[in-house]
């Protein structure tokens, strides 16, 4: 009987020298996309990044609507960012009926009676900002937040604040973890600051800023205080008997939800549970918008940033806002001109330094969100009347809210 003779391959063989050799073999593929496709991707797209899969808003929609929490991570100004969160919300809402919550980044503990009130439908909206200090704790215009939090008020969706407490994080800022008093200490969640890939993604951040060791130490421990606090926030309550069998929509920045080693991790840690991570990357920067990017070289983490994401435009707002053109101060309780911007609305209707604001439009400004809250209702072409006291005599003012100058550089308006 003729003898058999097995070869083995070249490429087999290499291998099995490499392993007798005590070598592996250098790592198939990237860890992060494991199928990148053929083609870059569009606007609009959706990708499922463990598959390369891509598929519709609705498919999408389908599949993260099975996780007990859904991560949503946002650009702060990307109107993309913000529908993507409500077509989020509107699908757990429908597939889970009464059993739904949204916890958000912009709001903290201390806030939730006045979330309570929003979502009771108590309030409107200018007394809700109000009282949620809305421009002094975020900032940002609600026009981005405000189809979300209007689905949540018409079907009464819990909303949960997620944040740490302001007096906190500054107390971190001032002092580090170290000078905290002990008062201060016993408001601070469970803190894990060992997390390599959050020390790279913070180290990455201050890379190229003369900051020094001390302050990027100081903002790792707030970036830990902050994912540390929403993440026992958000376990805090799906534990408890108001979020039992409830799922949860996280709405936080991309910073803290993208590849899950802010909130998403420190969450699972203290209450493992399914979840997934849904997000956007900007692949369209019009002209404009580029100042609004941050200027870092993410590291090259070894997981996947999202398990879908949506590519899509940095867009901007569609609306042009327009400014009154004043430096607000307050003096015996009401609000007073400290400046005038030159050639803006206020210096053209000819309100001066020391004028005492009383009421726009009829109604009455107590403090400056009154005053702050009106104007950002005006548009271009709009007319305002301010009732004002000046040198103890009160009059009226009439405004004509023109639309800003373009810009050149250095903030400068152009001719």
């Amino acid at each position: 009987m003729p003898s058999v003779v097995h070869t083995v391959p070249a490429a087999l063989f290499s291998l099995l020298l490499l392993l007798m050799s005590g070598c592996a073999p250098p790592p198939l593929g990237n860890p992060r996309l494991p199928y990148p496709g053929g083609q870059p991707p569009e606007v609009g797209e959706i990708r499922h990044l463990a598959t390369g899969v891509s598929v519709s808003q609705g498919e999408m929609l389908a599949v993260v609507g099975d996780a007990r929490i859904v991560y949503v991570g946002e650009t702060h100004d990307n109107p993309a960012s913000h529908r993507l969160e409500l077509a989020v919300l509107q699908e757990m809402s429908r597939r889970h009926p009464g059993n739904i919550a949204l916890g958000m980044e912009m709001f903290t503990p201390s806030q939730q009676g006045v979330l309570d009130d929003w979502t009771a439908g108590r309030l409107d909206e200018k007394t809700f900002l109000k009282r949620v200090r809305w421009f002094e704790a975020w900032g940002m215009d609600f026009d981005y937040y405000r189809e979300l939090l209007d689905f949540v008020r018409r079907e009464k969706i819990p909303l949960l604040g997620l944040n740490a407490e302001k007096s906190l994080v500054s107390a971190v800022k001032e002092k580090g973890l170290a000078g905290l008093s002990e008062e201060e200490r016993q408001l601070l969640p469970e803190m894990d600051l060992d997390d390599p890939y959050q020390r790279a993604q913070t180290t990455a951040i201050f890379a190229g800023h003369d900051q020094g060791g001390r302050h990027l130490e100081r903002f790792l421990q707030i970036q830990t205080l902050w994912d540390e606090t929403m993440a026992a926030n958000v376990a805090a309550y799906l534990g408890s008997p108001a979020g039992s069998g409830k799922r949860l929509v996280v709405v936080a920045g991309g910073n803290h939800v993208r590849y899950g080693f802010g909130i998403p991790r420190r969450a699972f840690r203290r209450l493992p549970t399914s979840y997934t991570l849904v997000g956007t990357r900007e692949i369209l920067i019009p002209e404009g918008k580029e100042e609004s990017l941050m200027d870092v070289e993410t590291p090259d983490f070894p997981m996947r940033p999202y398990d879908f994401i949506l590519y899509c435009a940095y867009e901007s707002l569609e609306k042009t806002e327009v400014k009154l053109g004043v430096l607000l101060g307050t003096d015996a309780g009401r609000v007073t001109v400290e400046g005038v911007v030159p050639e803006s609305n206020a210096e053209a209707a000819g309100l001066q330094k020391r004028d005492f604001l009383l009421a726009i439009d009829g109604e009455a400004i107590g403090d400056t969100f009154d005053l702050i809250y009106a104007v950002k209702q005006k548009r271009p072409g709009d007319r305002g009347t301010l009732r004002i006291e000046r040198e103890g005599k009160e009059e009226s003012v009439e405004v004509l809210f023109r639309e800003p100058r373009p810009m050149g550089s250095h903030g400068q308006p152009k001719k």
